[in-house]
């Protein structure tokens, strides 16, 4: 059995982790695994929650550390690698401050690790306003660095709502493998052939009354007041809302603002941060919903325990890699390694096409080992 040793940076509370657990148990059969070796975030409820689910007997592989003063040359040798790293001046909403953000060039420090440990793959992630920060630029520096220690790219806009996650969710994700492997990895195909709907996502299975996470949100009798006039897929800006409940912000017209979900469509995208109206609101009642509602539409399982405060949690959810969308792009380069051809589409960096409903029909297993 080939192990690859994975670490992680910016691991948050396991998204990916999650996915490359999961996607390790398949793998098996062909002969390949992937061991949690280490992983690395600053933030002490983040880590509580990763060492609790991921590696819940050998919580010391957890570092909770600011990576800026990590000594890295203390961390054990890897075989992979994986960082989500942070998005907060890539987004397309805020100041937009790309590479030259607080946030933005913290994508070296990822860099260095793959230049002192020369891992044989690696996976990044983030959203898909890098691909346009500082013009282009920043999109273009981060792709050099990473060629620069070794590395053969294929990045590409994947739409989670086609690999089985029921929610519109738009990141880039940049897999990486070493060059003299001589190994060329290929974008999976669509899993899905029709997008997961929030009913499939949180009625047909209801969560159990035991789950964690559950806790109902209070809202304000404003909030509630406004809700009563927003239906089911309508916004504060689109409903047909009395004066006095208006929202008295100028300028600002975001779609998501007090956004009710559509039973018979997938999520709009769960965020982790964000002031009032931003929660993700429930299509009927006139409540947000709650975290593990937010949870279930990330595709995490209903008994994964997130740690700390209400807010913390949900910060953690919102910022977090879908372990589904994960698990297949895990899959597809473990099946890269064991020389096992799999059903591909061309690396893109605009929305693609969705393929017709019956190619989708022969492709639906091709992820799946056997």
């Amino acid at each position: 059995m080939r192990s690859f040793r994975l670490g992680e940076i910016f691991c948050g509370p396991g998204g990916i982790a999650l996915g490359a657990k999961n996607a390790s148990l398949l793998a098996e059969k062909i002969g390949l695994s992937i061991t949690h070796t280490w992983a690395v975030d600053f933030d002490p409820d983040s880590c509580m929650t990763y060492a609790h689910n991921i590696v819940p007997t050998e919580k010391d592989k957890v570092i909770c550390a600011d990576v800026r003063h990590l000594d890295i040359s203390r961390l054990q040798p890897i075989d992979a690698f994986a960082f989500g790293f942070p998005c907060n001046d890539f987004s397309l909403v805020g100041e937009k401050k790309g590479i030259n953000g607080q946030f933005g060039s913290l994508y070296s420090y990822g860099v260095k690790i793959l230049d002192r440990f020369q891992p044989e793959w690696f996976i990044a992630e983030n959203v898909g306003g890098l691909r346009s920060a500082n013009q282009g630029s920043a999109f273009e520096k981060i792709m050099q660095d990473l060629q620069d220690v070794g590395y053969n790219l294929v990045p590409h806009l994947y739409n989670f709502a086609d690999y089985g996650v029921p929610q519109a969710r738009h990141r880039i994700i940049i897999v990486g493998i070493r060059k003299d492997l001589g190994l060329e990895f290929k974008v999976p195909c669509p899993t899905t052939p029709k997008p997961i709907t929030v009913r499939q996502a949180l009625l047909e299975n209801p969560i159990p009354s035991s789950a964690p996470n559950q806790e109902v949100t209070k809202q304000s009798s404003t909030v509630v007041e406004r809700l009563k006039y927003i239906k089911a897929g309508e916004n504060a800006w689109s409903a047909n809302i009395p004066p006095e409940l208006r929202l008295n912000v100028k300028g600002a017209t975001m779609s998501q603002i007090y956004r009710r979900l559509e039973l018979d469509k997938p999520a709009y995208t769960i965020t982790g941060s964000g002031g009032g109206g931003t929660h993700v609101y429930h299509w009927e009642e006139n409540r947000a919903l709650t975290n593990r509602e937010r949870a279930r539409l990330q595709t995490f399982p209903d008994d994964f325990k997130f740690y700390g405060s209400k807010e913390s949690v949900r910060r953690q959810i919102g910022m977090a890699v879908p372990p589904t969308g994960a698990k297949v792009v895990i899959e597809a380069i473990l099946k890269t390694f064991a020389n096992i051809s799999y059903f591909s589409v061309p690396a893109k960096w605009q929305d693609q096409l969705r393929p017709q409903a019956s190619q989708l029909k022969l492709l639906e297993n091709s992820i799946r080992y056997g």
